[in-house]
């Protein structure tokens, strides 16, 4: 079984911070309802409006926990990934 983890992406150093794991659910909820600009990313920008756009698709409660966390003290938004280990 793979660990998916969800980190936070720094615009400026580019360190990814991660938030933690979601399950292969949450990967694919992720998937459906955000844009890609490439089939094979693994990033994506999220702000309040997707926040509760998220919200009101169902999206989990582990999965909205780790967005809101992702969000905090942000004004703009934030670009967060995933990686499969």
């Amino acid at each position: 079984m793979s660990t998916i983890s969800i980190y936070k992406l720094h615009p400026i150093s580019l360190e990814r911070e991660t938030l933690g794991t979601v399950s292969e659910q949450d990967l694919d909820f992720l998937a459906e309802n955000l844009q890609e600009e490439f089939e094979e990313d693994e990033d994506y920008f999220i702000d309040q409006d997707t926040l509760e756009y998220m919200r009101d698709q169902g999206g989990s409660t582990e999965l909205l926990a780790l967005l809101e966390k992702a969000l905090e003290g942000e004004e703009e938004g934030v670009e967060i990934g995933y990686q499969i280990a």
